[in-house]
């Protein structure tokens, strides 16, 4: 067994190392130690211990996130007025150009809504360290409709005259039907979808407008095509004369027959009622009716508006 001198020689080693240790710590180049503490302690306080609580007041864009099958249709609220906390030092660098208030409505079904804007349900991209704390005005009011797509034609809106004696015939747009996308109740009100004008003026002879834009009245609805064609037919005005016409003496018959044809004075001027022949043809009842028809040379210029027993 160790005996009590054993003992106390044991532990004199121990004393040693733990006094060499301390030494080392506390005494030893303690001024390098002393201005790595100061350092560590200054990094320490602009870090965390030196900043100061704050609120600021931002008015800030509201930007509502609805379904894709889904329009807000009033005219809900543009901004907000948000108040927000944190360091000091952090608000100085916000403003309010650089904030906008989201709000998630993609989950709301249609219909007249009062929604209610708080921390909660509104979004505002914030530094670390700065939170959200109230929003004003509290609550809105918007109306939600579901959005329809539709075929509608489309119309040229003409703009002017042409040249004196002349007339348009007709014009076609390419394409003649666009789908158009928008809230449900604007949807109701079209028929058709309008080009932006397309003037005429002095025109003598055909043309064709291209790429015209397209538009609707409701800045929320969209078109798919947003330009057309429009090709115009402009020719020399055109009247109505009435010619009348004896049947071929070799067919038996003698009944005569009132042709009014409608067509540019230039060509009425040429055709002669000997040229003109009329037989009897039966409609889809089966019941004998005249028909008319001129000469080849005219039939593309010529519209022959009726045929009547004289």
């Amino acid at each position: 067994m160790p005996s009590g001198n054993d003992k106390t020689k044991n532990k004199e080693p121990r004393k040693v190392f733990f006094r060499h240790i301390l030494r080392k710590i506390f005494l030893e180049d303690w001024a390098l130690k002393l201005v790595a503490l100061v350092i560590t302690l200054g990094l320490w306080f602009g870090v965390t211990g030196l900043s100061t609580p704050a609120t600021k007041r931002f008015t800030v864009q509201l930007a509502p996130n609805v379904a894709n099958n889904v329009e807000i249709t009033n005219n809900a609220i543009a901004e907000v007025e948000i108040v927000v906390s944190g360091d000091e030092r952090k608000l100085k660098t916000l403003t309010s150009s650089g904030l906008v208030a989201a709000l998630d409505l993609t989950s709301t079904p249609p219909g007249d809504r009062v929604i209610s804007l708080t921390p909660e349900n509104i979004s505002v991209d914030l530094p670390l360290g700065v939170k959200l704390d109230d929003i004003q005005p509290n609550r809105i009011a918007v109306r939600l409709e579901e959005v329809q797509e539709i075929e509608l034609p489309v119309k040229a809106d003409i703009d002017g005259k042409p040249a004196d004696g002349f007339e348009i015939y007709g014009e076609s747009v390419i394409p003649q039907r666009v789908k158009v996308r928008g809230p449900a109740s604007f949807m109701k009100t079209l028929d058709f979808v309008l080009t932006d004008k397309i003037s005429v003026e002095g025109r003598t002879e055909d043309f064709t407008a291209r790429q015209v834009p397209l538009g609707v009245s409701n800045t929320k609805a969209t078109v798919s095509n947003t330009v057309v064609d429009v090709a115009f037919r402009i020719g020399e005005k055109r009247s109505v004369q009435s010619f009348i016409v004896a049947p071929p003496t070799s067919s038996g018959q003698t009944k005569r027959y009132a042709v009014t044809l409608f067509a540019a004075r230039s060509v009425l001027s040429k055709i002669r009622a000997a040229e003109i022949k009329v037989e009897i043809v039966k409609n889809a009842d089966g019941e004998d009716v005249p028909q008319a028809s001129v000469p080849n040379e005219f039939s593309h210029l010529v519209e022959i508006r009726s045929v009547k027993a004289n």
